[in-house]
């Protein structure tokens, strides 16, 4: 993906606070579930994780799978198992994924849930906690796991005051105080990506400019996505692809003068619904 002018901050005062929470709270679980974007997933990552979270069970869960191409996320599914993870590709808004997601903890935690029946530690739940960057759907899964039967079990002996835990079964507790963690942005394509599937505020990005970046990246790495979308010629310039586009869709502004924001935001808008297809933005 071609650089774009756009720069994209990050956020270290949330970051450092969000860590130390974190190195607390890691201490008290058995297990951490991460939340990526299936359509980038190393850019939704928050490579601080794997340190925090070195001698602890790890799931990766892959979330908008649903958005995301299958080829890509194959890779993905590949990459994440060859380093040791257990991975799961799910829509978070669906409860259909819950039994599998749940089955997957029990077989990853097997070895701790051996170990406690040995020293005669019966049905102590698995305790996870779930981390993942903004907008990737951390708050959507925990709700579709727990499902209407959230009871946060209250502070337990020997953790931390003013900790909750989530009891979503008599197997699995999750701790609901994971903290905001944010991607790191030294690599601008990072941003890009993020940005590209609305994971930073639009009002602080040039759509127009970003629309571009979207319609060069499609382009080259799904030709005949825009053509089939929009009716249109997608061998032109960029700018001439949104000016099509602009005419399909009828963007017009009052005064008859075409409307390249809204045709720009009307092409970030269907890439984000799924709408020009099944797309990744990184492969593995």
């Amino acid at each position: 993906m071609n650089e774009t002018k756009t720069n994209f901050n990050w956020y270290p005062g949330h970051m450092t606070k969000a860590k130390r929470q974190m190195q607390e709270d890691i201490k008290l679980i058995d297990l951490v579930v991460e939340l990526v974007d299936a359509r980038l997933p190393q850019s939704s990552r928050n490579p601080d994780i794997d340190e925090l979270g070195k001698n602890k069970f790890r799931l990766i869960l892959m979330n908008k799978n649903d958005l995301a191409d299958p080829k890509a996320t194959e890779g993905w599914t590949r990459y994440f198992e060859e380093k040791g993870y257990a991975v799961v590709c799910l829509d978070a808004r669906s409860k259909n994924y819950m039994n599998q997601i749940h089955n997957v903890i029990m077989d990853v935690c097997k070895e701790k849930i051996e170990r406690d029946r040995k020293r005669g530690i019966k049905n102590r739940p698995v305790r996870a906690m779930v981390v993942g960057i903004p907008n990737v759907g951390k708050s959507t899964f925990i709700n579709s796991f727990a499902g209407k039967a959230v009871a946060k079990t209250g502070n337990k002996p020997g953790v931390t005051k003013g900790k909750q835990w989530i009891r979503l079964n008599k197997n699995v507790e999750l701790l609901d105080t994971p903290g905001i963690l944010w991607p790191k942005f030294e690599d601008q394509t990072v941003g890009l990506r993020l940005a590209l599937v609305g994971s930073i505020n639009d009002d602080i990005l040039n759509i127009d400019e970003l629309a571009m970046e979207l319609i060069r990246y499609l382009k080259a790495n799904y030709p005949g996505a825009l053509a089939a979308r929009y009716d249109i010629e997608e061998e032109n310039e960029d700018a001439q692809v949104l000016l099509a586009i602009a005419k399909q869709r009828n963007c017009i502004k009052n005064g008859g003068e075409l409307d390249y924001a809204k045709a720009a935001m009307l092409v970030l808008d269907e890439f984000r619904s799924g709408k020009l297809g099944r797309i990744s933005l990184e492969m593995a």
